[in-house]
């Protein structure tokens, strides 16, 4: 299991409706299901990652998430997740109520722009950064809106939505002391649990 997944898995209650926006090719969807007993769909628009999902035993809908949800019925999901994926949507906010609409809860990771190193690569060499987290040219990145953990804070605060639970890691998934004493400057990655209020 990938290490971002395992992370994620501890969010989701065993037997429970799971809706994975941007599953990939199925395998957080495929853990869940033979762990944790979900059941559940994968949205994806990547061709390739679909025929990697059927290939995986996962439910897939090919769909695009700028063109919203609007093919679920509210509270149809206990837990809607989406991976790595907020920074890359056109409208992250309207997603996120999408999401809360849906589902009861909703699983959100993304990478921090207010890393530490990112905040140095750009005083000092004045360009965009680049990291094994963020490996694209500010040209050709599929990431279009990126956030810092505060900026998604105060984001969640003026949509009334409850945060449950944060887990802020570095770039291999893993906790250190140090990223506790300063998460906002630390840390590379966060995992966000949420609900509304």
């Amino acid at each position: 299991m990938r290490d971002d997944h395992a992370l994620i898995q501890h969010g989701v209650k065993p037997g429970s409706q799971v809706l994975d926006l941007g599953c990939g090719d199925g395998s957080l969807l495929k853990y869940l299901q033979q762990h944790k007993n979900v059941r559940g769909y994968g949205l994806e628009i990547n061709p390739d990652n679909i025929t990697a999902c059927i290939r995986n035993g996962v439910n897939v809908i090919e769909q695009d998430l700028d063109k919203g949800l609007n093919n679920f019925e509210d509270g149809s999901i206990d837990t809607v997740i989406m991976t790595q994926a907020l920074q890359a949507v056109e409208r992250p906010d309207l997603l996120l109520d999408e999401m809360l609409r849906i589902g009861k809860e909703a699983i959100v990771t993304f990478p921090n722009f207010g890393y530490w190193r990112t905040r140095f690569y750009l005083l000092l060499k004045g360009r965009m950064p680049m990291s094994e987290t963020l490996p694209y040219n500010w040209y050709d990145t599929p990431n279009i809106h990126m956030c810092t953990f505060r900026d998604f804070e105060i984001l969640c605060r003026e949509k009334n939505i409850k945060i449950l639970n944060k887990t802020v890691v570095d770039d291999n998934h893993k906790h250190h002391w140090t990223i506790r004493l300063w998460p906002a400057m630390l840390g590379e990655i966060a995992v966000y649990h949420i609900t509304r209020r």
